[in-house]
């Protein structure tokens, strides 16, 4: 593998796991009660994803402008990193989403 695909690979890869990382600390300060925190959380998280995404954007057109990326176990490995990391930072909302309504109702 050259290094710029090295370079496309571990930059899903480095993202997506940053990402997951804030997610999983958003949840866990929630469940601390610090839910500014968690949002401050899940606004590096959104910033990591963001950037894996543009590593992603960046294939992708590259690719439409007909500079094939070859795909081996790399690039789906980065691929599920970043997938996987989206993925949790969703949950990660919905489950901070329902730690604030179990907070008010027991406030």
């Amino acid at each position: 593998m050259d290094d710029a695909r090295m370079e496309v690979v571990m930059g899903l890869i480095m993202h997506g796991g940053n990402a997951k990382g804030q997610a999983f600390q958003a949840i866990q300060f929630a469940k601390e009660g610090k839910f500014d925190e968690a949002e401050g959380a899940l606004k590096l998280a959104n910033e990591e994803l963001k950037a894996a995404h543009d590593v992603q954007t960046d294939m992708l057109t590259k690719e439409a402008q007909g500079e094939h990326t070859e795909v081996d176990l790399y690039m789906v490995h980065g691929q599920d990193h970043l997938m996987n990391a989206i993925t949790f930072r969703d949950m990660a909302i919905e489950l901070i989403e329902l730690m604030k309504r179990v907070q008010k109702l027991e406030g």
